[in-house]
């Protein structure tokens, strides 16, 4: 196992959630919600996060239809990639995850603890972000090889 510092990205056009992985790079944890709008910023902040944590590997979620396919909303992520990749430095990976279920899995896990929709609206995006950095890290450990790899291409 390669230890690497990793973000999560849960991409949405109002919010988009961030999680960092510990030193290590085996557990996920919660880190903020950057404003999707207006871009320019949302695009600095995930920036100013990447150098400041020192990513090494970055991983979106891609919100597939049920059976698999891609739609618009595939087409939003790699859109929004596409913007983020040229202000990321050369040295940091961008990898593809599916995130089916993950922002399901993340309110499942938050009404385990007692929280509710009303309470959880200014931290599911970081709990699916939590998810799909989670799976990527558990997946590479596992030796798997997910969707995404190679890395993220302009396609």
């Amino acid at each position: 196992m390669e230890f690497t510092r990793a973000l999560g990205i849960d991409y949405g056009t109002a919010r988009i959630g961030l999680a960092g992985s510990d030193d290590l790079g085996m557990m996920a944890h919660p880190l903020e919600t950057v404003s999707a709008t207006p871009l320019a910023e949302a695009l600095s902040r995930i920036v100013e996060v990447v150098a400041e944590r020192k990513v090494e590997d970055l991983v979106i979620g891609l919100p597939l239809h049920m059976n698999g396919d891609e739609g618009e909303a595939v087409k939003k992520v790699r859109g929004f990639m596409r913007k983020l990749k040229p202000l990321l430095s050369s040295h940091v990976r961008i990898h593809e995850i599916d995130e089916r279920y993950t922002t399901v899995d993340a309110m499942a896990k938050l009404h385990e603890v007692g929280r509710n929709a009303k309470n959880t609206r200014h931290i599911i995006d970081q709990a699916a972000a939590v998810e799909i950095l989670q799976q990527w890290l558990e997946q590479r450990d596992d030796g798997q090889n997910f969707m995404g790899e190679p890395p993220f291409s302009e396609s």
